[in-house]
């Protein structure tokens, strides 16, 4: 009976001595490791905190040109169009993708709206609606060869951005349809355009549609099935698929999300701009890649907040009004958005190494 406790009191002890060998250290020791470890939990605090710095810095050499609230919300109208753009950019960027076709899908789906309501006579809510269609069709169509051809989403949506773009140009003829002609025949083409004062801040509708659509994704990307799912395809699809996440739906619904958003991008251009024009928005694939990018959204995927993207659309608009404010060269905006596209790239790899 002896004999049996002290091999039980031998279990017993190897078991402990094999725990204590089981425990893991902690090496983010330091306050460089744990700050390393607190930006890479929350990617949008970098571009929050150059936000917050970029506003300091411009208010200090400005003053009250700068902290007026006439700046300040011109700011986010300025910001408004590329921040709904980059809300699409990041969906598609977070399953470690890109689309390349965001700004033509934008133009082109402004495009139908106004023509449908000016060349064939459709009333303007049906036309709208149409446009909003062809946005979602077109994503669909780039979904499906992404995740159903298997093709790369950089060529699909490259190749997208020239087809959409050469059928602008065509269907259109090149012809804009003037702001005056909308205001007198179909006025709510120009709704996101509309004007509303708050405490001597003034506010279009395309602005709150964009905060509204940042805040509701930020919210399904974090607290429901369809956001986890869409981080884990980004992260590694062929581990989210033995785990059950089905990958193609997944796809699917990001690229038909992102679609159907540039559509709504492509109705507020028209209240932004006031008229319907073939020619607008060209570069708001390069800017809301900018944005989402400079907004801490990693492009290998799996990481990132959506919230980053608006904050990244922020710094190029309170850049960009606050050199011209002060008189600088267009191309100090350039050079300086140059640089912190660089740098967020580089702080995005420094990060990436606790998950290493």
């Amino acid at each position: 009976m002896s004999e049996a406790n002290q091999n039980t009191q031998e279990f017993e002890t190897a078991a402990s001595a094999s725990e204590a060998v089981a425990e893991f250290e902690d090496n983010r020791r330091g306050v460089l490791g744990k700050l390393q470890h607190l930006l890479h939990v929350n990617p949008s605090f970098v571009p929050l905190i150059v936000l917050v710095g970029a506003i300091v810095i411009f208010g200090l050499l400005l003053g009250s040109k700068f902290f007026s609230p006439f700046a300040m919300t011109l700011i986010l109208q300025q910001v408004q169009i590329v921040g709904i753009v980059a809300a699409a950019q990041s969906l598609v960027i977070l399953t470690a993708g890109i689309d390349l076709s965001v700004g033509a899908i934008m133009v082109f789906s402004s495009v139908i709206m106004g023509q449908f309501t000016f060349r064939y006579g459709i009333p303007v809510p049906i036309a709208v609606m149409c446009g909003l269609a062809m946005g979602t069709l077109i994503g669909a169509l780039n979904g499906w060869l992404v995740s159903r051809v298997k093709l790369p989403p950089f060529i699909v949506t490259l190749g997208m951005w020239q087809i959409v773009l050469a059928t602008n140009f065509l269907y259109s003829a090149n012809e804009t349809i003037r702001s005056q002609d909308i205001e007198a025949n179909a006025p709510f083409l120009q709704f996101f355009g509309t004007k509303f004062s708050i405490g001597g801040a003034t506010f279009t509708v395309g602005v709150i549609f964009m905060l509204v659509l940042i805040f509701v994704l930020a919210y399904a990307l974090k607290h429901t099935a369809w956001g986890r799912h869409v981080y884990a395809v980004g992260d590694d699809p062929e581990a989210a698929e033995l785990s059950g996440v089905n990958v193609h739906k997944t796809l699917m619904s990001v690229y038909m999300l992102s679609g159907l958003i540039c559509a709504f991008a492509g109705w507020a251009l028209i209240g932004r701009i006031g008229s319907v024009s073939p020619t607008s928005g060209q570069l708001a694939n390069i800017e809301s890649i900018t944005a989402v990018v400079i907004g801490g959204i990693s492009l290998f995927g799996g990481r990132g907040s959506i919230l980053g993207s608006l904050f990244g659309a922020l710094i190029v608009g309170v850049f960009t009004l606050g050199l011209r404010l002060l008189g600088a060269d267009a191309q100090w905006t350039f050079l300086l958005i140059g640089l912190l596209i660089i740098a967020a790239v580089a702080v995005d790899q420094w990060i990436r190494k606790v998950s290493g």
